[in-house]
């Protein structure tokens, strides 16, 4: 069974959990786009593990992770993160394979990043680690993939060309000195030295990996609201986050994926810039953060926070065909007098149940329907049976199953892998 992973949301669902909960069943974990700019936060026995470019699967002994070439690799903070886990006691080397076509982040990229944010007008509120700058490098085929760290000769030729163009760039639009050669070029060959072990042709891997009936499961980065095409443009990433990256991002066809999960929080949020039609107020959202320890795993942003949104989930599921849904944070709802739900939002008088990609006015001045179910008083952190959930608990969930037409497959309680009851 090949599994690919989606957000539905803005990310920060708790796909990491998830990820790493069906990793046990798997052959094979594929990161397949995104960058160091996403994060995946799994507890293991109270300790916390982020993760932020090695797939979370690498915490299951003799499982195989993959780094597909739909990824950007920023190659400091991957060796950072390489030993980090080897520090910890895990096996890494025999284990992680990265794709020879994945493209490299270099420090001008995230110069790039930072500068041309401080331009903008209305900011989109990115991270600065040069996703998106890395991205548009590869778009405008001057990119500098990993194969090319190992060969030299090629590298310094595109190296210099890159910076002959961006440092003048650099020093005539945005008033900065620009990068030296020798400096990035020694660093990036000391780089390619320590990741040509662990490069492979994905795609052929792969292939031969589902000719055997290998089981693969695809980690998506991120959620379907900050897909370059089907999010809220422009406050979205650089890369495809929906189902169909997981093809293009490792080379394999779209007929070899078997199921599509989408992972969504039983609340909403939101990290940066960019509308959140369920937005709590200031007060309300600040209590929910608090409750729900809602800070970015990659860069400790304080995420925004708001109601469950079904107009966008619903959305997210028909643009991914999500076959099952997995409900993460449930825990975090319990002790509300009320609980939410967006069906629906209207504007100008008509009414909207599918989200409008067409007309961002809906999302910032449009006025929500929403329905209204009771809270429960109990701590459900420490159930591990669907049945013995408080009945409120249970009316939320199939609400949210009614609503999307999804059979929710999955609810996670909290933190730790066994807080995670199948449904």
């Amino acid at each position: 069974m090949n599994t690919v992973i989606i957000g539905t949301q803005w990310g920060d669902e708790g796909k990491g959990k998830i990820i790493d909960f069906l990793a046990e069943d798997s052959d094979c974990i594929i990161r397949f786009q995104g960058g160091s700019n996403a994060g995946h936060t799994v507890v293991v026995d109270t300790q916390a593990h982020i993760f932020h470019l090695l797939p979370s699967g690498i915490l299951h002994k003799g499982k195989i992770c993959v780094i597909g070439n739909g990824v950007v690799v920023d190659p400091e903070i991957l060796f950072k993160e390489i030993e980090a886990f080897k520090d910890k006691g895990y096996n890494i080397n025999s284990r992680l394979k990265i794709s020879s076509l994945s493209h490299i982040i270099f420090p001008y990229h995230k110069i790039m990043d930072v500068l041309r944010e401080k331009r903008r007008i209305r900011r989109i509120g990115t991270t600065g680690r040069g996703i998106g700058p890395c991205y548009a490098d590869k778009i405008n085929r001057c990119g500098i993939r990993v194969i090319d760290l190992i060969n030299p000769d090629v590298f310094s030729r595109k190296l210099k060309d890159n910076l002959k163009e961006k440092n003048e760039i650099f020093r005539k639009v945005y008033g900065f000195g620009g990068f030296s050669f020798n400096s990035i070029y020694k660093t990036y060959l000391d780089y390619g030295k320590a990741i040509k072990p662990y490069i492979i042709d994905v795609s052929r891997f792969l292939n031969e990996a589902i000719k055997k009936k290998k089981s693969l499961l695809f980690e998506g980065a991120q959620g379907t609201f900050l897909d370059i095409d089907f999010g809220t443009y422009p406050y979205v990433t650089s890369s495809t986050t929906t189902a169909g990256g997981a093809a293009s991002g490792c080379g394999i066809a779209p007929t070899s994926i078997d199921k599509i999960i989408g992972v969504a929080k039983s609340y909403t949020t939101r990290v940066g810039e960019g509308p959140f039609p369920t937005e709590l107020s200031k007060k309300f959202s600040e209590f929910m953060r608090k409750k729900g320890n809602e800070f970015g795993a990659t860069t400790g942003r304080p995420r925004r926070c708001g109601w469950f949104d079904a107009v966008m989930v619903s959305t997210a599921a028909s643009v991914n065909r999500v076959s099952e849904l997995a409900i993460t944070k449930l825990d975090v709802l319990g002790g509300l007098k009320k609980i939410k739900i967006c069906i629906a939002y209207k504007y100008k008088g008509k009414m909207f149940r599918n989200y409008p990609y067409d007309d961002l006015d809906v999302l910032e001045k449009g006025r929500l329907i929403w329905q209204e179910y009771p809270s429960w008083q109990e701590d459900i952190s420490t159930i591990t049976e669907y049945r013995k959930l408080p009945k409120n608990t249970k009316v939320y969930i199939k609400a949210i199953q009614d609503l999307l037409r999804i059979k929710i497959f999955m609810i996670s309680l909290g933190s730790q892998r066994n807080q995670t009851v199948r449904i």
